[in-house]
């Protein structure tokens, strides 16, 4: 199935009451509860996700966005409504950072029935559809959380994949070069990881670029399906988001769940700081 979905193909998908099951996962890292969005409008239908409770377990040596057990997040779904037969289209504010970890984490878990609305939310308004301040209680799912069904990394796994192969870190260059670093404790990046910034993935109106143009942007950071590929970011949200883009290039890549915040928790994890 392919990871996106227009606004078009939604809109009759709706029309036509299809099984779909609307997903609202708007999240902001440092402003307010996305909760908060939801309320004040979203997509007909849509159920708000909460991708810190849902989405993640809770924050600790494992990074601030870890995977969550399977119970939890098997339990999050059900309540969400999703169920094995269930299309499930979810979507953010417009540029997918926070739909991506949901795409991601849905396809781990086992249920690959999965796309983004690309443009999310601005994109709906935008093209003149209505919107709904209703909050609908969702008919429980059955969805079967089901582990390991896309490969991950761990902190040792990154830095070999740094030394092995390609690995790419999605955060802004800023935090990359270590010059600042606005949630975690340590600045600065994975040694031999590359700077692939996520806002590079999409254009000016959120949507993702066309796959000739991801193949392009990645071939250049030396990212290829010839090699192992790898991604991380802070915390394993926006890392999602590059995955999903590489994915699109026709690459598959591997996700550092626990991210920068993972690996700046062990003292003894070497730390990189400016362009290489």
């Amino acid at each position: 199935m392919h990871p996106l979905i227009e606004v078009p193909a939604l809109d009759r998908l709706l029309r036509r009451q299809a099984n779909v099951v609307l997903l609202d996962v708007r999240w902001h890292l440092a402003g307010p509860p996305g909760i908060e969005s939801y309320r004040r409008g979203h997509l007909p239908g849509a159920v708000f996700v909460d991708l810190d409770r849902d989405v993640a377990g809770p924050p600790g040596p494992g990074g601030r966005h870890p995977l969550p057990v399977p119970a939890a997040f098997e339990a999050a779904m059900r309540r969400a409504g999703v169920s094995a037969d269930s299309l499930v289209v979810v979507y953010d504010d417009a540029d997918s950072t926070a739909a991506a970890r949901v795409w991601w984490s849905l396809r781990y878990f086992g249920h690959d029935r999965v796309r983004v609305l690309d443009g999310g939310y601005r994109a709906w308004t935008e093209a003149g559809h209505a919107v709904s301040t209703a909050e609908p209680e969702a008919k429980p799912g059955d969805f079967v959380a089901a582990p390991g069904r896309l490969p991950v990394l761990d902190a040792e796994g990154a830095a070999e994949l740094a030394r092995a192969g390609v690995l790419l870190d999605a955060r802004a260059a800023e935090r990359y070069r270590g010059e600042q670093e606005p949630v975690d404790p340590v600045a600065g990046h994975i040694p031999g990881a590359r700077n692939a910034p996520t806002s590079g993935n999409v254009g000016v109106d959120g949507r993702f670029l066309p796959p000739e143009l991801l193949r392009e942007r990645f071939a250049q950071l030396g990212a290829t399906d010839a090699l192992d590929v790898g991604a991380y970011c802070g915390s394993g949200v926006t890392g999602a988001h590059e995955i999903l883009a590489l994915h699109l290039a026709g690459i598959p890549a591997a996700l550092y769940v626990g991210s920068w915040s993972n690996w700046v928790a062990d003292p003894g994890n070497p730390i990189a700081t400016g362009d290489g």
